[in-house]
Formats: structure tokens, C-alpha cells, sequence
């Protein structure tokens, strides 16, 4: 009777820590998507500022923030879709690969643009 009460406690020990650590993982993923909705509102905020006086330099920083936050809204609707215990797909990292790449591009084809010497390889 002894070896049955011991596997009892230990079964609930184990069911009560999982339970503690899924909480703290809910917890810890509604933080993670309040941070990325302020760090896309900060970016997005801060891109309209520095379009003050708007140059071809500031438009394309603002593209440039666009996409940073585009990124930052997909990363979000994976947590989001998490939360809401929706099955996990890989479209968001596709479309954050995509954005990432085409971001990248474009900064690097601007900033080559305005160079007096484009070096020729």
C-alpha cells in the first residue's frame, strides 16, 4: 500500500508542475506579444517622425521600418495563433523570410544608388 501512495504523490507532484509551467508559458507568450505590438508601434511611430523632411534617404528608411514591422506583426500572429491553441503552420516564417529578403534588397539597392562610384565587379 505504501508503494501505491508514493506513485500517487508522485503523479500529483508531476501533474501539479505541469501545470505550473504551462501557466508560466501562457504567461510568458501574452509578455512576448504585448513587447512586439509596442516594439511595431515604436518603429512604425518613430519611421512617421523621421519622415519629417521627406528625402529620398528618409523614404527609404521608411520602407525600410514598414517592412521591419511587417515582420514584427507576422512574428506576432504566430504567438497569437499559439495562444489560441490553433494548429502551427509555416506560411508566417515564409512570409517573414520573404519580407526579410525583399527588405534587404531594397536597402542595399538604395544605398547603392546613391553611391558615386558603384563598384563593378
Amino acid at each position: 500500500m505504501g508503494t501505491n501512495t508514493m506513485e500517487q504523490n508522485k503523479t500529483e507532484v508531476t501533474e501539479l508542475l505541469r501545470r505550473v509551467l504551462v501557466k508560466a508559458d501562457l504567461v510568458l507568450h501574452v509578455v512576448a506579444a504585448m513587447l512586439l505590438l509596442a516594439a511595431c508601434g515604436f518603429i512604425l511611430f518613430y519611421a512617421v517622425l523621421n519622415l519629417a523632411p521627406p528625402t529620398r534617404t528618409s523614404i527609404i528608411h521608411l520602407v525600410n521600418d514598414v517592412l521591419l514591422a511587417l515582420i514584427i506583426l507576422e512574428l506576432l500572429w504566430t504567438v497569437i495563433r499559439f495562444l489560441k491553441k490553433q494548429k502551427f503552420v509555416l506560411a508566417p516564417f515564409l512570409a517573414i523570410g520573404t519580407i526579410a529578403a525583399v527588405r534587404r534588397i531594397l536597402l542595399i539597392e538604395a544605398q547603392t544608388s546613391f553611391m558615386e562610384n558603384v563598384p563593378s565587379d
